[in-house]
């Protein structure tokens, strides 16, 4: 009678385990919608805007909105547990009790003695306190194992850029050069092709500059080069080979990017250099000279704990620095590591017009033997290229170098003279 008291309880709570779980997993949209508004009503990288636009009133009623439906959910949810474990808890204190009258009233028949009765009574609360934790244990094991499975089954997600069963070593140095046939991609769940129908060729040795307006599908081609994602049509060669023939590892090893979008990592000024090779992160020689060659070493000279300095507000000890300072931090990663292709996608939007010139003087200089890929908008730039590929809506428009560029006038020449008027 005891344990079939208790059952009702046990069911009763894994009934709204499940329930929470339920209702946590419905509302995760939600609650990572209360992180990001709270993130940005509390960031240092959002307090300009939020300040000068005056958004703090609409991002606290965004928040309050947000989470008292929460709260709401969770409330109705708290009180319809709490309403029927009391129900069924009663029910088991009652099992209980029924029980006891039970033993007393064969004590009273004379079946058993007072020192029975009292040896039985302690025993069944012992039994009692012993099942029902025992049945809670088990509970809550349960409503953490809906949990626990979210976790194996992200575990078990596979990588759809996988390295092929033997692959073959990156070719040390580059002799041929990377070759796009027909190759077409595009962003899994996207109806537009990024690019498609690419057929050019990257020689070895070359500088190439890629030119287009946005989303014409730029950085989108240094993505299918870093192998990051893989054709959908066509294929891309390496010296003669699949790109899918070669070790991954080795491939990424071997390419120095900057994107657009770099990361600001709240790290040492050593350390968000040492990212782009971070097993020589102990190498401070190596820093030094990369920090050198991207002209960071001024940057890094004028912070108070010089290559020790933690960069970012976010730490009590960090210290800021201007766009164009941190974007030659950036490109200070390309250049810790000795790779055979370098690929800078716009990295000297935020630097102003004697810090570009110097950066790309060191750029042609230390590209020398190598291949590179350069992204740009500013035409000033693109001219230093062997070559110039002009994208539009995903696909190669026009190839060849600044001067046969403009004397064809084309996209690149309309794009040149509108940028050029700005000038005159």
């Amino acid at each position: 009678m005891l344990a079939l008291a208790l059952v009702p309880a046990f069911i009763g709570e894994a009934h709204f385990n499940a329930q929470s779980y339920s209702l946590n997993y419905q509302w995760t949209p939600e609650r990572r919608e209360l992180d990001y508004v709270r993130q940005t009503g509390a960031s240092v990288e959002t307090a300009k805007e939020v300040k000068i636009f005056g958004l703090n009133a609409f991002l606290i009623e965004r928040y309050r909105t947000l989470s008292e439906r929460f709260y709401a959910a969770n409330r109705a949810l708290a009180i319809r547990r709490a309403g029927w474990g009391g129900l069924l808890t009663a029910l088991g204190t009652l099992g209980y009790y029924v029980a006891y009258a039970f033993i007393a009233w064969r004590t009273v028949r004379g079946d058993f003695s007072i020192g029975d009765l009292t040896f039985l009574a302690g025993s069944f609360r012992r039994l009692r306190n012993l099942l029902e934790n025992l049945l809670m244990g088990f509970s809550q094991v349960a409503g953490q194992a809906l949990y626990l499975d979210d976790l194996f089954s992200f575990f078990e997600i596979r990588p759809e850029i996988v390295p092929p069963p033997n692959p073959r070593p990156f070719p040390v140095p580059i002799r041929q050069g990377f070759v796009f046939e027909d190759v077409g991609f595009r962003y899994p769940g996207a109806e537009r092709w990024a690019v498609r129908h690419l057929d050019f060729t990257l020689h070895a040795g070359e500088v190439l500059a890629l030119v287009g307006e946005n989303g014409a599908g730029k950085t989108t081609l240094v993505k299918l080069l870093a192998r990051l994602y893989d054709p959908d049509e066509g294929r891309i060669l390496l010296d003669g080979c699949d790109l899918r023939e070669y070790d991954i590892e080795q491939l990424r090893a071997h390419i120095g990017v900057i994107f657009q979008d770099f990361v600001r990592y709240h790290l040492s000024a050593a350390e968000n250099i040492a990212v782009g090779q971070i097993d020589a992160r102990e190498d401070r020689g190596r820093i030094v000279e990369a920090a050198r060659r991207a002209l960071a070493d001024e940057v890094i000279a004028r912070c108070p704990g010089g290559y020790d300095q933690v960069l970012g507000k976010r730490f009590k000890t960090g210290v800021d620095l201007s766009g164009g300072e941190w974007q030659k931090i950036a490109i200070a990663r390309a250049y810790m590591r000795d790779a055979e292709l370098l690929i800078l996608d716009e990295p000297t939007a935020a630097l102003d017009a004697r810090a570009e010139f110097e950066v790309f003087q060191r750029f042609k200089e230390l590209s020398a033997g190598k291949t590179a890929v350069l992204i740009s908008h500013r035409f000033s730039t693109v001219r230093m290229a062997d070559r110039i590929l002009v994208l539009e809506a995903g696909q190669i428009e026009e190839v060849g170098t600044h001067e046969e560029l403009l004397a064809a006038g084309r996209r690149y020449a309309e794009l040149f003279e509108l940028q050029a008027a700005g000038y005159r």
